[in-house]
C-alpha cells in the first residue's frame, strides 16, 4: 500500500511519507511545481497571473479552485506564481465587507468562499495585512450555533451549513499553522465552536433524528473542493489537531466500511471540466487513500483499542 503511495504522483509521494512515515522531505515537495499534477495546475496559470477566466470562472478551473489545489497538493508554498497569483486576489476580488465574493467585488462576501481563500492565502504567504479583512469578516460571520453559512448575507441564514463551517474550519487552522497572529484567538474559539456543531452530528447525522443528513456525506470525494463529506471533515480535524472524541466513531466506521477488497479506497468526482483528468469510476484513488490512511493513523487505532477491532491492523 504504502509503495503504491510512494511511486504516483509526486504531490501524493511527499505526503505518504511526510504523514506516514515521518518524513517531511523537502527536495520532494520541491518537485511538486515541476512534476506530475502540480506541473500541470501551474501550466495552465495565464499570462496574467489567473486560471480559468477569473477568480471563480470556468468554476472548476478558475483561480479560486487552482490556488485551493495547489495548495492541498503541497505546493511549497514559496512557489512564486502561487504566490503572485494570491496577491492578486487579495488586490482585486475583496467584496465591500472585506470577505471574498465569487461574482462581483461591490457585493458582499461568502463565508464559504472566505473561508477557502483564507486557506490558500495564508499559506501562499498573505501579510496579516492583507489577510485582516477576510478575518474580520468570517469572525462577523460566525452563527448562533457555532458555525457557518455563505447564505447569511444572502438569505439571513439561521442555522450552518457543513459544506461552509469546513471551509472555515479549514482556513483557521491554515491561518494558525502561518503563523498569523491577528485575532488569532477569536479565530481559534470559532473554530472550536465549529468542531463542536460538526460533532454534535456525528459529523454527517440529524441531531432530531440521527439520519445521515445527505447520502453524499458518507461518500468519498476527491477533490472535495467546497463540497462535505465525513473524510474531508475528518481530515481537517487532523490537521487542526482535534482529539478522538466518541462522536466521531460512526463517521469511522464509514471510513472503514467503505475500504476496498484491496486495502485501498475510491472516490467520487464531482461534474464540470478540470485541469486535471478524472480517473475511471470505482478506480483505487491514491489521494482517497492517503487520507483514509492519515485519518486512521490519528483516530483508527484509538477507535479499535477501545473496540478490539482487528482490522485495524491491515497495510
Amino acid at each position: 500500500m504504502l509503495a503504491w503511495l510512494l511511486e504516483g504522483d509526486v504531490a501524493v509521494a511527499y505526503q505518504a511519507r511526510r504523514d506516514l512515515l515521518g518524513d517531511d522531505d523537502a527536495d520532494l515537495r520541491r518537485r511538486i511545481a515541476r512534476e506530475g499534477d502540480g506541473a500541470v495546475l501551474l501550466a495552465a496559470r495565464n499570462p496574467d497571473g489567473r486560471w480559468g477566466r477569473d477568480f471563480y470562472q470556468p468554476k472548476l478551473t478558475c483561480t479560486h479552485y487552482t490556488l485551493l489545489e495547489l495548495k492541498n497538493l503541497g505546493l511549497p508554498p514559496d512557489e512564486p506564481a502561487a504566490v503572485e497569483s494570491t496577491a492578486l486576489v487579495l488586490r482585486e476580488h475583496k467584496a465591500r465587507d472585506g470577505g471574498l465574493n465569487p461574482q462581483r467585488v461591490d457585493a458582499v462576501g461568502e463565508a464559504c468562499v472566505t473561508g477557502m481563500g483564507l486557506a490558500y492565502a495564508a499559506y501562499f504567504g498573505a501579510t496579516e495585512d492583507d489577510l485582516a479583512s477576510l478575518v474580520d469578516f468570517l469572525l462577523g460571520q460566525r452563527l448562533d450555533d457555532g458555525g457557518f453559512n455563505c447564505r447569511l448575507n444572502r438569505t439571513g441564514a439561521r442555522h450552518s451549513s457543513v459544506h461552509t463551517t469546513i471551509s472555515v474550519v479549514e482556513g483557521i487552522t491554515a491561518y494558525d499553522e502561518a503563523g498569523r497572529g491577528y485575532r488569532r484567538g477569536e479565530l481559534l474559539a470559532a473554530r472550536a465552536s465549529a468542531v463542536e456543531l460538526l460533532l454534535r452530528h456525528r459529523l454527517y447525522r440529524s441531531e432530531r433524528t440521527s439520519e445521515p443528513i445527505q447520502a453524499s456525506f458518507t461518500r468519498l470525494h476527491h477533490p472535495a473542493r467546497w463540497h462535505y463529506d465525513v473524510l474531508r471533515a475528518l481530515d481537517a480535524f487532523v490537521a487542526a489537531g482535534v482529539p478522538h472524541d466518541p462522536r466521531m466513531d460512526d463517521a469511522l466506521q464509514v471510513i472503514r466500511d467503505r475500504r476496498r477488497p484491496d486495502g485501498r479506497w475510491s472516490a467520487a468526482t464531482y461534474p464540470g471540466e478540470t485541469h486535471l483528468p478524472r480517473l475511471p469510476g470505482r478506480t483505487a484513488s491514491p489521494w482517497a487513500t492517503l487520507i483514509a490512511l492519515r485519518v486512521q493513523g490519528a483516530y483508527g487505532r484509538t477507535r479499535a483499542a477501545t473496540r478490539g477491532d482487528p482490522s485495524e491492523s491491515r497495510s
